[in-house]
Order: structure tokens, then sequence, then C-alpha cells
């Protein structure tokens, strides 16, 4: 192979049972049509989510995926830091998973893969959903970027003038492509700056 070959970026995607679970569904998406190979796990809880927020059956959502994962698979590809991979998201990431994650218990697949992107330095951008945040869930966010994570709150940027739910949500993943490098099109509305704010002279 050719130095110069680009190479198909590897994604691990895991889904809690946060609200939100359209941000994981719509990264699945967006990634797929980047060209990424996908690797996803689902918690229990967020099958639950999925099923109760967007209708969607086990079926339907591991289609959009290039690999699914059980979260109890113990012996998963991504359960080993040999497995090389581009980075992982959590979207939606629960503040259970948070905290699994911020004290190393890789208590199932989805902190156990979490654990091992922290531990070969590789990107873990994680979308916590909660609020109002207690200080347990601001100590596991300080404790999670200490260690190199990138906790990512899916908030709207009102500037960017979203006129429903899908522009909003679609905001927040052009964002998390920004944080994986593989957001080439510009497909949002970047921040320009106040035209009057701006000095000229």
């Amino acid at each position: 192979m050719r130095a110069d070959t680009p190479t198909q970026p590897k994604l691990v995607v895991a889904i809690t049972g946060a609200t939100g679970a359209i941000y994981g569904v719509r990264l699945l998406v967006a990634l797929r049509a980047c060209g990424a190979e996908t690797h996803l796990v689902v918690s229990r809880a967020g099958w639950l989510t999925l099923q109760d927020e967007m209708g969607l059956d086990r079926a339907a959502l591991r289609d959009v995926a290039s690999v699914y994962h059980d979260q109890n698979e113990v012996g998963a590809s991504i359960a080993s830091g040999s497995f090389r991979h581009d980075g992982m998201v959590i979207a939606p990431c629960s503040m259970k998973t948070l905290a699994a994650v911020a004290h190393g218990l890789d208590d199932n697949l989805i902190s156990r893969a979490a654990d091992v992107t922290l531990k070969e330095r590789r990107k873990l951008v994680m979308l916590a959903r909660e609020t109002p945040l207690t200080l347990a869930h601001l100590r596991n966010m300080t404790l999670v970027t200490e260690m190199g994570a990138i906790v990512m709150p899916p908030l709207p940027a009102f500037y960017a003038k979203p006129d429903c739910i899908e522009t909003m949500v679609g905001y927040t993943v052009q964002r998390v492509l920004d944080q994986l490098g593989l957001n080439r099109d510009d497909a949002y509305r970047r921040w320009a700056g106040l035209g009057a704010s701006r000095v000229t002279s």
C-alpha cells in the first residue's frame, strides 16, 4: 500500500441510557457518510431510551453501524488496547457511565472500551447529559478531563439560528466530527464574529 493512500477511519460509538439517544444515532449516520468503520455498543438503559425516544429497535440501529458489540461481550475486540481505532464517542453519556470511567470501574464493555481508549492515549469524547449537576458529577468530569477525555455536553449554539430539533442535533454532531478531525465540508454555520463589534481603521 502506498504511504499516501488514505485509510478508513475506525471509531467506537457508545449509546447509554441518558436522554438524547438521537445524538448517537445521528453520529453513526454522519460517520457512515464519512466512510468510517463504526463499532457500536449500547447499554441496557440505552436500548430503553432508543425505543422510548426514537422508536428504534435493535435491528434498525445495528444496520447503521459497521459492527455491533453487546455490552457484556468482555472478549470483544474493542476491549483490548491492541485494537487500533481513531477515537471513541459516548453519545449520550449518562452520569453512571461518566462515574464508571472516572473511577476505572470497567463494569461493562462501554466503560472498558473507554478505559482502553484513555490508556492508549486516544481521543475520548463524552456527551455528558444531565442537569442540574451535582458536585459528584462535576468532580467526575474533572477526573476524566485530567485523564485526557473531552467532556462535551450537547448544548445548542443559538448563533447558528437553529429552526428545529434536527438542526440543533446536527450542530452538535458536526462539532463532534470536528473533535475527531473528520469534518471536511463545513456543513454547519461557524462563528465568524459580530460584524458590529469589528473595528475598522
